[in-house]
């Protein structure tokens, strides 16, 4: 049941996670964003925990975070894409530690949940990988499963990625989620030697559908990187 058949629907509402830190989430989020603005849907995402943010005249803004605004079509408040907003670009629970800030995942989901009435698709844009810890006993992960949402899984195409793509892929299926999809996402300008086996490899080991291979772009605009996502049965 894919993205231009739901106009009529519940809300679908997505996971968004990756092998490592610095794996193009966002790029492919907002990609994401594109396309389903492109098939006639009103989009949306959220950032609910973003470290790194710069202090502007309006608050904590992180460049990620605003940066799905930009492609999203839904208007949404800076503060409901991004709830939680931490100035260090460091884990995400020391961060919040440091700054006496309280990150619950009940919180996270009743907001995300809040904004999915909006919208026909929502995004979720995890921060690192898949376990990052948001407190002493919870981490992104349980905001997905709380959500019961889809996984869709950004592989940065680098030396190692079989072995990371493959744990995160166990580690996802573990916590009982579906994975919807995963992209293979080049992040370097330097290729990664034997690309097309590395490529093959994960897609005949992954058991997930592939939606597509991204090549590297230099300040890459989601509008151009949409047509190489394959989303039609999302």
């Amino acid at each position: 049941m894919g993205f231009f058949k739901r106009k009529e629907q519940l809300t679908r509402t997505y996971f968004i996670t990756g092998t490592d830190t610095g794996v193009g989430k966002t790029l492919v989020t907002s990609a994401l964003l594109q396309a389903v603005n492109s098939a006639g849907l009103e989009s949306a995402a959220i950032k609910p925990v973003a470290a790194g943010c710069v202090q502007l005249e309006e608050g904590l803004r992180n460049e990620d975070a605003m940066f799905l605004q930009e492609h999203m079509s839904l208007e949404l408040t800076y503060d409901e894409i991004n709830p939680i907003a931490l100035e260090p670009a460091i884990a995400p629970h020391i961060a919040a530690a440091e700054a006496d800030i309280n990150i619950s995942v009940d919180d996270l989901a009743e907001h995300c949940r809040s904004v999915a009435k909006k919208a026909d698709v929502l995004l979720i844009e995890g921060a690192g990988g898949w376990r990052v810890p948001l407190n002493d006993s919870e981490t992104l992960a349980d905001l997905a499963i709380a959500m019961n949402a889809p996984v869709i899984l950004v592989v940065a195409l680098r030396l190692g990625c079989i072995n990371h793509a493959l744990l995160t892929a166990e580690a996802i299926r573990a916590d009982g989620l579906q994975i919807a999809g995963w992209v293979g996402n080049t992040t370097s300008e330097e290729i990664m030697p034997s690309m097309g086996d590395n490529l093959l490899a994960l897609r005949d080991r992954m058991n997930a559908p592939f939606l597509g291979y991204l090549p590297y772009f230099d300040n890459a605009d989601p509008m151009k990187v949409a047509p190489y996502l394959e989303i039609s049965y999302l």
